[in-house]
């Protein structure tokens, strides 16, 4: 089996600890996959914790923008914070799409944490078979 290493994976997980959590101006970047399913293109982008209402996707061209932002849960005043690991604040990722892309159809689910966008890839870009025509007479040019 064939393992893919990144060895500045965890040099990013630990300066991203120390950095702190993201913010809308210096947004924290959130794991996603990519990959081609059928006649999609699949783009997963890990939110645990963040509301749906709190998740902003946009379009211009072919830029494709997911935001979110996760915040801090409700808290008596008699609640004494012991351990708070999981990061607060914003996320976001940028992603250029292919012009083969139709990103007037993009459909967006979210489930268990994961943001799921389907974008589905465009009839121009689609394989297709090209006929040939077979002429059975032949033409002389006379001049």
């Amino acid at each position: 089996m064939l393992m893919r290493t990144d060895p500045f994976r965890e040099m990013d997980r630990i300066a991203q600890q120390l950095m702190g959590p993201g913010t809308w101006s210096k947004p924290s970047v959130m794991p996603m996959d990519a990959y081609r399913e059928g006649d999609e293109y699949v783009v997963a982008f890990d939110v645990p914790g963040v509301a749906a209402d709190a998740i902003d996707i946009d379009v211009e061209r072919n830029m494709l923008t997911v935001k979110a932002e996760r915040r801090p849960t409700a808290k008596a005043d008699a609640v004494k914070m012991d351990l708070s690991e999981r990061p607060l604040g914003a996320f976001s990722r940028q992603i250029v799409l292919a012009d083969t892309l139709d990103t007037e159809r993009i459909q967006a689910d979210y489930e268990a944490g994961v943001l799921t966008l389907r974008i589905p890839i465009a009839e121009r870009a689609k394989p297709r078979k090209v006929s040939i025509n077979t002429g059975s007479g032949h033409k002389e040019i006379s001049g």
